[in-house]
């Protein structure tokens, strides 16, 4: 059974998410959200012959944006604090490109809680695995605050 984040204690490793498709279409789209449409990501023509990957990867950023969902499958919700803000990002590398077709999973541990005056503020290491790779894709502290409540 999943905790909320106010049963969570520092250290604790939350459930890793499900799997997630990264599909060629999902890239266009964040691309065009984006308005970052370099060929690396968009052309998977071009990437066969001409990228080091020979095919299409992931803006890093893609990988960043999926990580709401990540969470949701991760921790229960609070019935008395329904609202979770996203808080930032206190750092964040890049460590693997994902290509086009990888499946990714999000790793996280608690690793500090702060209170705010609008709230309780959880820091989460995270880490993007890549199916069959030993190399994270992604490695950062998140930042997520649960509104309203307090210790």
């Amino acid at each position: 059974m999943l905790k909320t984040l106010l049963q969570l204690t520092v250290g604790d490793h939350l459930p890793t998410s499900e799997w997630q498709d990264i599909k060629q279409g999902d890239i266009d789209l964040f691309a065009q959200a984006t308005g970052d449409q370099q060929w690396i990501h968009v052309d998977p023509l071009r990437c066969k012959t001409e990228s080091p990957f020979k095919s299409t990867i992931a803006h890093g950023y893609f990988s960043l944006t999926l990580m709401p969902n990540a969470f949701y499958q991760m921790f229960a919700a609070d019935p008395l604090y329904p609202t979770i803000l996203n808080y930032g990002v206190d750092k964040i590398r890049f460590l693997e490109p994902v290509r086009v077709n990888d499946k990714i999973r999000y790793h996280s541990t608690l690793l500090n809680i702060e209170q705010k005056p609008s709230g309780r503020l959880f820091y989460f290491e995270t880490e993007v695995e890549i199916a069959e790779r030993t190399k994270p894709a992604m490695k950062g502290v998140f930042l997520m605050l649960l509104l309203g409540a307090s210790s």
